[in-house]
């Protein structure tokens, strides 16, 4: 008999890092109730394996030598197909996939597929995938990022197109199939309706399934702290940050260890682009009651709410606030260092073999 699939496919920056490492960490109490997250082997996690799949399906090498995810996906199709019950397979860059993977991704599956889209307001998920970006590397400013996702001329705006997303994936199942959860404001605090709960209401899990907790956060970057990281991707060539150090160092343990404990404000929405933002969110609604799907949450969650907060640029921070976290960075990478002992380069070769030309900022 075959399982029935829930397959989660985004959205960004919507928890779903979060979701995955609930579903990784309860992995083995879930399948005592015959729902499955499929992993590889006792050396791949299954959220790194199905991240690998969700690479092979769209034949993309992120984070890796070209080809290591060569047949990812097809081993990850025959361990679903092996299964009974419920089978859980979930990454968030699937969301943008073009018609002729959706279309493979969905046969393949088998004949019992739900799609699951987690979503939230645009007035958070706007600077949390400017943040993301510049974690992985980006240079760009914040203005012309938002610019960009307005003009729909960025990776992540076209995974956060809610009618396109879900559309082109909800084309190959009847309408209950396709699942909407909203994510809770911030500073939600109603039992039992976080986004997890709402995530285990649309599987069939009940939560005591999984008792081990996440510790996974994603704490935001203050306007200081992505202003400093931005100008160092700008420092660093470009090749540079694009080897998989970067993403250890840089990414793991400078941006989200060290400079998300800083304390300058938050990053928001532009004012001037929340004109934008309702206009979008109310196409979304409409979009979504004439489609008919599953929505777990509210709609109504999907509208910004404006910040009390004064708006703050991350593109004009002054010099003595970058050079204050700079400071900072700089202490955390040298200890960093002091832990990493290279015994076959003299510290010298490795400056000479390193150096980059410093640009004024």
């Amino acid at each position: 008999m075959s399982p029935t699939v829930y397959l989660h496919i985004g959205a960004p920056k919507t928890g779903t890092t979060y979701l995955q490492d609930m579903l990784t960490r309860n992995a083995s109490a879930l399948a005592d109730h015959d729902v499955h997250f499929p992993g590889r082997s006792a050396l791949v996690s299954p959220g790194l394996f199905q991240f690998r799949a969700a690479l092979d399906l769209l034949g993309q090498d992120w984070g890796g030598a070209p080809g290591h995810a060569e047949g990812s996906w097809e081993a990850l199709v025959r361990r679903v197909r092996r299964r009974t019950g419920t089978v859980v397979v979930s990454h968030e860059i699937l969301a943008p996939a073009p018609p002729d993977q959706v279309a493979r991704a969905m046969a393949d599956l088998g004949p019992d597929v739900h799609v699951v889209y987690t979503a939230r307001d645009l007035g958070r998920q706007v600077p949390a995938a400017w943040q993301e970006s510049i974690k992985q590397g980006r240079r760009w400013r914040y203005a012309s990022f938002v610019r960009r996702m307005e003009r729909g001329r960025t990776w992540f705006s076209r995974a956060f197109d809610l009618p396109t997303v879900l559309g082109r994936w909800g084309a190959h199942v009847p309408p209950e199939h396709v699942h909407l959860i909203t994510l809770p404001p911030s500073g939600h605090s109603r039992p039992g309706d976080d986004l997890w709960h709402r995530f285990c209401r649309v599987v069939g899990i009940d939560p005591a399934w999984a008792p081990e907790q996440s510790t996974r956060s994603n704490v935001s970057l203050g306007v200081a702290e992505a202003a400093v990281l931005r100008r160092l991707n700008k420092q660093l060539d470009r090749r540079n940050r694009r080897v998989a150090a970067y993403d250890g160092l840089v990414r793991s343990m400078l941006a989200e260890d060290v400079l998300v404990q800083g304390e300058s404000p938050r990053i928001t929405l532009p004012p001037d682009a929340y004109e934008w933002v309702d206009r979008t969110t109310s196409t979304w609604l409409e979009w979504i009651e004439q489609a008919g799907i599953d929505v777990v949450g509210d709609v109504e969650e999907l509208r910004p709410a404006r910040p009390e907060t004064p708006w703050r640029d991350p593109d004009q921070v002054s010099a003595r606030k970058r050079s204050r976290v700079a400071l900072n960075a700089l202490a955390a990478m040298t200890v960093e260092a002091a832990k990493r002992p290279d015994p076959d380069q003299t510290l010298r070769g490795r400056v000479r073999q390193g150096a980059v030309r410093l640009k004024p900022w």
